[in-house]
C-alpha cells in the first residue's frame, strides 16, 4: 500500500493525469472514501486527461453511469452510492464494461463480491487541511505504476 498526500486539487489532477496515461480497456479503478474526499475530482481529471480536452464531466450520482468515448475504448464513470443490491450492476451492464472499458467506480463497496479482483484500489481521505489517497496494488499494477506514483 502506498499513501500519497494530495494537499491541493492540483495535486489530485496531476496524479489522475499520470495514472490516465497507463490505463487501457479492461482496467478498473475502485475509488472509495467519504463524500468530499476527492473521488469525483480525481475521476474528472482522469477522464479529461484521457480525452485530451476540457470535457464537462458531471458526477454520475443520479444517472449512476456516465460514459465517454476514448480513442482506445469507452470510459465508464460510475457512482454506485444509490445501488441497494450488487445484482443491480448487471442491469447497468457493468459486468461487461469491466472487460471492455476503463471503469472508474465510486462507492465500490456496492459491488459486493462482483468487484473485479484485478482492480486498482484507491481509498481517498479528506483531512482537516489536506486530502490523501491510499493505493493498494497487485503485482501487475505495481509494475505498471512504477514511476507513476
Amino acid at each position: 500500500m502506498t499513501t500519497i498526500a494530495l494537499p491541493t486539487e492540483t495535486e489530485t489532477v496531476k496524479l489522475a493525469q499520470r495514472i490516465a496515461g497507463i490505463l487501457s480497456p479492461g482496467d478498473t479503478l475502485l475509488l472509495s472514501g467519504e463524500i468530499g474526499a476527492g473521488k469525483s475530482a480525481f475521476s474528472r481529471a482522469l477522464i479529461r486527461a484521457r480525452l485530451g480536452r476540457m470535457e464537462d464531466v458531471p458526477s454520475p450520482t443520479f444517472t449512476l453511469v456516465q460514459t465517454y468515448d476514448d480513442p482506445s475504448g469507452d470510459i465508464w464513470h460510475c457512482d454506485l452510492y444509490r445501488l441497494t443490491h450488487p445484482d443491480e450492476i448487471f442491469e447497468l451492464g457493468l459486468d461487461e464494461a469491466f472487460a471492455t472499458a476503463i471503469c472508474l467506480i465510486e462507492w465500490p463497496d456496492r459491488l459486493g463480491p462482483d468487484a473485479p479482483s484485478t482492480a486498482l484500489q484507491m481509498k481517498f481521505h479528506a483531512g482537516d487541511t489536506a486530502h490523501s489517497v491510499e493505493i493498494t496494488t497487485s503485482a501487475a499494477w505495481a509494475d505498471r505504476l512504477e514511476g507513476v506514483l
